[in-house]
């Protein structure tokens, strides 16, 4: 499916776009004008899924289609992958058939399009959720409630996480040792990690980076953000989803802070703690600690991080499948918590950032009911492990992130993967909201100019980022 996985990134998009099948090739085809009849089977009366990949992508799902139909003979069922740069391209092109007059029945998507949909494309599972309780709540006692409060938007649930990733710090066990450092404690903070930097930036060549990261919302500077108990949006919380909370959660710890869905309104770049997290970013960029962060994140950096030129970098569940294909034995890399702040708001919270992703129904499908049996089977045990198969993602099912999942690839602290959701139930989703394109956008555009210059620079950058922000929010989604 694509270019090999050795001499590319892999990105936490990608990797929930092909869904546990694999990773999508580096060159993206060219997307043609859509029409009704460019797509095989349109009018067969099938149950159109859309997913981001590719052709493979599609073929690889075969297993869990055919054991779908042996529940349901009387419903026909055609993935259809559909080839993008990332979500947000993804996304545009599932606008472009909606507007064609020919949208797919369901669509895989990810928090950074999940209120985009919601608002604007879905239809909400509540209904379905109510009727089929007794069946459900076997899966929701598997899956963290954290995940499921990121499909929630205004009080309705529009989507059931099937996989997620977290930004966890990974990092060369040997370039480590070779620098005199041991596992970094569980509760490190971000004055431990600048520490750890410069011990692997003494023991090794120029050409070596101590910590590689990029300029998007997922693994950039927002768990930077996270950590240290601030966002470039100011996050609220809407009311409503008791009847989710209470059915299914009702004796959940955390069931006190559930709410309606997370809500981003109102720029925050202006917050003394944004500018105190880019400062450190910048303070690692000008040491030469830390690239100076570019839009993607690279082609190479698997391979870069497989051959010890790279120190630690952040990434989920889905980095693992990728590093052992690239030559790295279980213990020649490890994955931590994400480093807290020494001390402030999120100190103690020691808060993550995390993404997920499910399939939401189109308001537009023409048989809902069918719809939904497609995505009851999907959050099955059954139907996850057929598509799960291999670490490529992290099951949003906790059962399913187990020694047998990383087998033979590592790591051997795995369990932090789903340790960052019940350690600390703080850890919250992207922030993403219906404009999340104009959002990233506006995002993307001032991160490498705040981290790569002086103080003032930095400060010019964030008061562009507070009015970009503004302008993004007020455009529709």
């Amino acid at each position: 499916m694509g270019d090999s996985l050795t001499l590319r990134e892999i990105s936490r998009r990608t990797a929930l776009g092909a869904l546990g099948a694999g990773i999508l090739g580096a060159t993206v085809a060219s997307w043609p004008r859509l029409t009704g009849t460019d797509i095989p089977g349109r009018n067969d009366g099938s149950l159109s899924i859309a997913i981001l990949g590719t052709a493979a992508d599609a073929a690889a799902r075969q297993k869990a289609v055919d054991a779908f139909r042996r529940l349901h003979p009387e419903i026909k069922v055609r993935v259809q992958a559909i080839q993008a740069v990332d979500w947000k391209d993804f996304f545009s092109k599932i606008l472009t058939m909606v507007a064609a007059g020919n949208p797919p029945d369901v669509v895989y998507v990810a928090t950074e399009g999940a209120q985009l949909f919601a608002e604007k494309l879905a239809h909400p599972l509540d209904e379905y959720l109510r009727r089929d309780a007794s069946v459900m709540a076997e899966y929701f006692a598997d899956v963290h409630p954290s995940l499921v409060e990121a499909f929630m938007y205004r009080g309705s649930l529009y989507q059931l996480p099937m996989d997620w990733n977290a930004a966890d710090m990974y990092y060369n066990t040997k370039v480590f040792a070779d620098s005199g450092l041991s596992r970094p404690a569980d509760d490190w903070t971000h004055l431990d990690f600048r520490s750890s930097l410069a011990a692997m930036r003494r023991a090794n060549p120029s050409s070596f980076t101590p910590y590689y990261w990029t300029n998007r919302l997922f693994g950039g500077v927002v768990p930077w953000l996270y950590a240290n108990g601030t966002s470039f949006l100011a996050e609220e919380r809407a009311t409503g989803g008791d009847w989710l909370w209470d059915r299914f959660y009702g004796t959940d710890p955390s069931r006190a802070s559930r709410s309606g869905g997370y809500l981003w309104q109102t720029p925050n770049a202006d917050d003394p703690r944004v500018f105190e997290t880019f400062d450190f970013l910048r303070g690692l960029v000008k040491d030469g600690l830390g690239v100076r962060p570019e839009e993607g994140g690279g082609n190479s950096l698997v391979g870069l991080f497989a051959s010890g030129r790279i120190g630690a970098t952040p990434a989920g569940g889905y980095w693992v499948q990728g590093l052992s294909q690239a030559g790295m034995g279980p213990g020649d890399f490890d994955v931590s918590f994400f480093p807290r702040w020494a001390s402030g708001p999120g100190a103690a919270a020691q808060r993550h950032q995390f993404g997920t992703a499910g399939y939401a129904i189109m308001k537009t499908a023409k048989d809902k009911d069918a719809a939904w049996e497609w995505i009851k089977f999907s959050s099955s045990r059954e139907a996850m492990e057929l598509i799960f198969s291999t670490p490529t993602t992290t099951p949003a099912r906790r059962s399913m992130v187990n020694e047998a999942l990383y087998s033979g690839k590592g790591p051997a602290h795995w369990k932090v993967f789903y340790d960052t959701l019940d350690r600390f139930p703080a850890t919250g989703p992207i922030p993403a909201p219906p404009q999340q394109a104009a959002v990233e956008t506006a995002l993307i555009k001032n991160v490498s100019l705040a981290v790569s210059g002086d103080e003032q620079q930095l400060k010019s950058a964030l008061a562009s980022l507070q009015s970009d922000l503004e302008l993004a929010l007020r455009r529709t989604a």
